[in-house]
């Protein structure tokens, strides 16, 4: 099982506390660092206050030289998607071609009326998304020399020069995700390198894939060829103080951790690990709440990775 780690910077972190997380990432062993994409906290006000995500990335990009770096995902709605390829291509040059584009078609409403983001109804922002998508993907995929040009509902792009490139050739790894619905699960048969089952029971992640499958076969192409994966809080620990310190401190409960992600003892991690790679996902997100705990990724670094084998 591949481990990355995922954190929420909007629920209040510094580029400096970012980039900490990244290094310790790295440093320990993981294989991403990925930052959620929004402009308001949940729960609490957020201080000192949202960072942009892709510029962000792009800091981290310069500081890092191995870790991969990604979005879970990023908004369609905060961007239009000829200067969002661009921002993106941009980064994946800036790191040397390690950047993963999780993209998703925007929830939250209350961080649109916050900042004065247009926020439609599901169907709209759902074709907005759709269109949106195939034209980053378009413009990334087409040969240097040649124009792009997409007629949609809502956008329209006419002779572009489909320019910058990304470093990664034909493009990066597009991550959708979801509850692996008709619409969803045909987008990601079509565009998805991989699809990410967030926050999820065991028995709910096993039949968003089985979905995610059938739309595959029917348009034909190999199952083999999408990664799946799974996004689970974490709150780990070498005794049950420790894991109920680091609960405390993300204003978590410990019984309802273990009902609602990964949590408890090195041993209790892989086992439920276990659990998550027989509904064939072959990667995890460990959302890390309390990103001042650099102790709690190192501890899972050692304690939990070696295990997997």
């Amino acid at each position: 099982m591949d481990l990355r780690i995922f954190v929420e910077p909007q629920q209040g972190a510094t580029y400096d506390d970012q980039l900490a997380v990244a290094r310790t990432t790295e440093r320990a062993g993981f294989s991403g660092f990925f930052r959620s994409d929004h402009f308001l906290a949940m729960g609490r006000d957020g201080a000192p206050g949202p960072t942009d995500s892709w510029v962000t990335l792009a800091g981290i990009a310069r500081e890092t030289e191995r870790v991969r770096l990604g979005t879970l995902v990023t908004s369609a709605t905060f961007r239009l998607p000829g200067p969002l390829a661009i921002a993106v291509a941009e980064v994946d040059q800036m790191s040397g071609g390690r950047v993963e584009f999780g993209y998703g078609a925007g929830w939250f409403a209350d961080e649109h009326t916050a900042y004065g983001i247009p926020f439609a109804d599901t169907t709209e922002r759902f074709g907005r998304f759709e269109e949106s998508l195939e034209i980053i993907a378009g413009l990334w995929e087409t040969p240097l020399g040649e124009t792009y040009s997409f007629r949609g509902r809502h956008f329209t792009v006419t002779d572009s020069p489909a320019l910058p490139k990304p470093a990664q050739s034909p493009r990066p790894p597009i991550i959708l995700g979801g509850a692996g619905k008709r619409r969803g699960a045909a987008l990601a048969a079509r565009f998805a390198d991989e699809f990410n089952v967030a926050f999820s029971s065991v028995d709910e992640t096993r039949a968003v894939f089985a979905r995610v499958d059938a739309a595959i076969g029917q348009a034909g192409r190999d199952p083999g060829s999408l990664v799946r994966s799974a996004a689970q809080v974490v709150c780990a620990g070498p005794d049950e103080a420790s894991v109920a310190r680091r609960a405390d401190a993300i204003g978590r409960r410990v019984d309802e951790l273990r009902d609602n992600g990964l949590t408890g003892s090195a041993a209790e991690i892989v086992d439920k690990i276990g659990r998550y790679a027989e509904t064939g996902a072959t990667r995890l997100y460990l959302q890390v709440l309390d990103m001042i705990d650099l102790d709690h990724i190192e501890f899972i670094a050692s304690e939990v990775i070696p295990q997997l084998g």
